[in-house]
């Protein structure tokens, strides 16, 4: 990400020397900030750092203004802004005048909550469940004195699954209403 580094020239993309826009310091705080939220959820960098700044601008950025300003290769932000698209944290936005697409973070988080569950969480939850019953018929192969410990795991994962397919499409619904 284009940081306020004093080692780089101010007003100079890392990428070729010339001058471009720069993050401002509360740009830079807010991208920091979804940053971490992606970390904890476990999501590439790039994505926070585009819908960051896609956030906290004034008017819609079309994907040169997002390589340029966060110094993203044309693949990364192109599949960032896919994924966030699909995702729903992220619209198109026509721009008169200008042919290039542009695009806008959707703020609302329970739009984004709803829609990270319904499309993300739950899908994880049932394919999980495949997988939870193909290692309990492995681990019914193991000899007695392995089974009796591991099979007290996968029982486990298999409750919290349970619970997890029960109560997360009601609160999609909660969400979603």
């Amino acid at each position: 990400m284009l940081l306020a580094d004093p080692e780089k020239e101010p007003g100079k993309s890392p990428r070729d020397g010339k001058p471009g826009p720069r993050l401002n310091p509360l740009e830079v705080e807010i991208i920091d900030l979804f940053v971490e939220v992606s970390r904890l959820l476990g999501q590439p960098r790039s994505l926070a750092e585009i819908y960051g700044v896609l956030f906290i601008s004034e008017r819609p950025l079309a994907m040169d203004d997002l390589i340029e300003r966060l110094a993203l290769s044309k693949g990364s932000a192109s599949q960032g802004l896919r994924f966030l698209r699909n995702l729903g944290a992220v619209k198109m936005i026509y721009v008169p005048g200008d042919r290039r697409v542009h695009y806008e973070a959707v703020a609302e988080l329970r739009k984004l909550l709803t829609r990270f569950l319904r499309d993300q969480i739950v899908p994880q939850l049932e394919t999980g469940q495949a997988r939870l019953e193909r290692i309990a018929g492995m681990i019914r192969q193991l000899p007695s004195a392995q089974r009796a410990r591991l099979n007290g795991r996968v029982t486990m994962l298999q409750s919290w699954g349970k619970r997890g397919r029960k109560f997360l499409p009601m609160l999609v619904k909660i969400l979603g209403a």
